[in-house]
């Protein structure tokens, strides 16, 4: 049994949709479990709707959702062309869908407050309209859909847009709700993102993290992440030119460049896949016939594997001399983080400073309030993060001297060696991001590559 995850671009109109039913298709063999993301660009626009909503700007937000509709209804007719009474029932039933979104956009208006749950409530619905719509189009083909509601599956706790998922409520789930329709011989069809309470979400790429939850629940014999992209490359090709595809790659490396600015998976999809051992592969909808990549426990081990970057990160420094042989003050000085709910990346730490970046600084300024019971407390905005990553980074130091000769002249606010030696991150300047990646993948990468 497999979990084959589709994108947003991967179900993004009829055509991609029909390139989704032929790669089921092919699998069904394999028992596949499919878990589909909203169409391309969908969450975008229902959060934008509900701010609209929100901001009393009630004829934009109904003209954005009959654009929306449209689009829905049009690539619903393409898709089920072949049978106009099953093309007709299913645009009933997304107008049905669209008009409690119209609903919803009127009760937020009326409110003038966008909370986390309305936000959720609007959000959840691109994925139940493309499970719907898949479903429909997957039995067309021949293939025995049946659709599984995500929100009787992906058990979580109350809260949300950041839902946190219950493994044992989602395996007792899936034993009871999706095996069953395995053992009939169909193929259950399931939108990700969507959580249990009230249509709560697990946070933006939460559909990557759904498949994992349910692939590690059902004890899959892989996971299939299907994107438009080849797999996992050495760096981002839109800012490196020469990337290369890593045909495989340990669980730790992938998750390391998915937490510093690999945009093909989301970081907490490796996370149950790892505790269970399920491999995962990142394949490409566009190109099904490419060998993609396989990430593993069974890697070979490289001094450096990719190079990861993101900017807009904040670097916030505090600096105490009660840090100074006192028990406690790191616990203390992280449970400020803690209630505000903001997570951390890097951290270094000296004697009497302790420095960490951030990349939501929506609460940056009640946090420095709080920070500065503990200490002097300095931030620095428009930071950005290069991360060197590689299983064997570490052996020899070679390749972190030969990583930092490469950065050359670019200013270094921050440096630091994960705990697992396989990633070496520099701080930098947000508008010398591109330039470093640049630079270190022509190092260990390009055709004249000094660091190999």
């Amino acid at each position: 049994m497999i979990v084959c995850k589709f994108g947003g671009t991967s179900v993004g109109d009829a055509e991609a949709i029909a390139r989704t039913a032929s790669i089921i298709g092919a699998r069904r063999e394999r028992k596949p479990v499919v878990v589909v993301s909203a169409l391309a660009g969908a969450t975008n626009a229902l959060l934008a709707i509900a701010e609209q909503s929100a901001r009393g700007q009630l004829i934009g937000a109904l003209a954005a959702i009959e654009s929306l509709r449209e689009r829905h209804l049009e690539q619903s007719q393409l898709l089920l062309a072949a049978d106009q009474a099953v093309a007709d029932d299913i645009c009933a039933e997304l107008s049905a869908m669209f008009d409690e979104l119209a609903m919803l956009a009127d009760a937020l208006n009326t409110l003038g407050d966008l909370t986390p749950r309305s936000l959720d409530a609007i959000a959840s619905l691109g994925e139940q309209m493309s499970s719907v719509l898949i479903v429909a189009a997957f039995k067309l083909r021949g293939l025995p859909a049946v659709h599984v509601d995500a929100r009787h599956v992906v058990i979580t706790d109350d809260a949300f847009t950041r839902a946190e998922p219950q493994p044992d409520a989602i395996a007792e789930a899936t034993q009871r709700l999706v095996v069953p329709i395995l053992r009939d011989g169909h193929i259950p069809v399931m939108g990700g993102y969507i959580g249990s309470a009230k249509s709560n979400t697990l946070g933006r790429g939460g559909s990557d993290y759904s498949a994992s939850l349910v692939g590690a629940a059902l004890q899959a014999d892989a996971i299939e992440i299907w994107t438009d992209v080849d797999g996992m490359l050495t760096a981002d090709p839109r800012v490196v030119q020469g990337s290369q595809l890593i045909e495989r790659i340990a669980f730790d490396e992938a998750s390391e460049l998915a937490s510093f600015g690999a945009k093909v998976l989301h970081p907490n999809t490796i996370a149950p896949a790892v505790t269970k051992g399920i491999p995962v592969w990142i394949l490409n909808s566009r190109r099904p016939e490419g060998t993609g990549t396989l990430i593993t426990f069974d890697a070979p081990r490289r001094p450096v594997t990719a190079i990861a970057g993101k900017s807009g990160v904040s670097l916030v420094k505090v600096r105490s001399a009660r840090m100074l042989l006192t028990e406690g003050f790191m616990r203390r000085l992280f449970g400020v983080f803690e209630r505000h709910k903001t997570s951390v990346d890097v951290v270094a730490t000296s004697e009497v400073s302790v420095s960490v970046t951030i990349d939501d600084p929506s609460r940056l300024d009640a946090l420095m309030v709080d920070l500065r019971e503990h200490g002097d407390v300095t931030v620095e905005r428009n930071r950005g993060i290069v991360s060197v990553v590689g299983t064997g980074l570490a052996d020899g130091g070679k390749a972190m001297a030969c990583a930092l000769t490469a950065i050359g002249d670019i200013q270094v606010h921050m440096l630091s060696l994960s705990a697992s030696g396989i990633n070496l991150t520099v701080v930098v300047d947000g508008e010398q991001v591109i330039p470093a990646m640049q630079r270190l993948h022509a190092a260990f990468f390009g055709d004249s590559a000094t660091c190999i």
